[in-house]
């Protein structure tokens, strides 16, 4: 039964592979990643959080109001997938601010230490293995590096030790627009100057990522759930994209 199991995953990954990413090889030039959830381990950093904030708001349990902040703040945007301007980089705080009866200056405050700010400690330790030798291998192949998040992510990628040639996020205001909307991938592409047939974007939502994509006209892949330890998706995506790197 597992052997069956394990032939079946090994057929799937391999067809997968083969039939979303060869045919763009021999022209790739740039690959773009999503942040959260695929390059690193979300369920390991929200572990290390729950942690701080449980021991941060036992001291003040007088504030714990702002723990409900932070749970209507990213229903709201969840909410709003493909949401268009302007300026959803304050929308955000107002669409919290209606729907929970919070100031936005309270708001802000809360959501840029719990969101923006803390969690970025803990990163290097969730980066998912094999990602900082896939981010060199495309760095060594001449390959271009870009980052699009629904958040903002130079920060993060600090904290993780890694270096992109382009950062965007939805809510800049040269894009003012929540993924599925495919305006930060096209942006993303004209900026490093290479057609969205020539990139392959990697996120870890169908939903988001993949139809995102989709309507960018441009290869992609989603990152497999695999358990920290056991994860393999850079290193196995090394290989079949760099063969003589193995």
């Amino acid at each position: 039964m597992t052997i069956t199991v394990t032939c079946s995953r090994f057929i799937q990954t391999a067809f997968s592979l083969s039939s979303t990413l060869l045919p763009a090889l021999s022209t790739m030039k740039a690959v773009i990643f999503d942040v959260d959830g695929t390059l690193y381990d979300q369920s390991r950093l929200r572990r290390k959080m729950l942690y701080a904030l449980l021991g941060y708001y036992a001291l003040r349990p007088w504030r714990a109001q702002e723990l409900l902040i932070l749970s209507k703040f990213r229903a709201e945007r969840e909410k709003r997938s493909g949401a268009v301007g302007p300026d959803l980089e304050n929308a955000q705080y107002t669409w919290c601010a209606e729907k929970g009866g919070y100031s936005i200056p309270k708001i802000k405050r809360t959501v840029e230490q719990w969101i923006f700010r803390s969690p970025n400690r803990y990163l290097a330790q969730c980066v998912y293995p094999g990602t900082q030798t896939f981010f060199e291998t495309l760095r060594q192949r001449g390959i271009k590096i870009g980052i699009y998040s629904d958040y903002a992510a130079h920060d993060k990628l600090v904290a993780m030790g890694l270096q992109a040639d382009i950062v965007v996020s939805s809510t800049d205001p040269f894009i003012d627009r929540m993924k599925p909307n495919p305006e930060g991938l096209l942006y993303i592409a004209q900026q490093l100057e290479v057609a969205p047939e020539e990139c392959l974007f990697i996120g870890d939502r169908q939903e988001l990522d993949g139809v995102c994509a989709e309507r960018a006209n441009m290869p992609y892949r989603i990152v497999d759930k695999q358990p920290f330890a056991q994860f393999d998706f850079y290193h196995t995506l090394k290989n079949q994209l760099f063969p003589s790197t193995n």
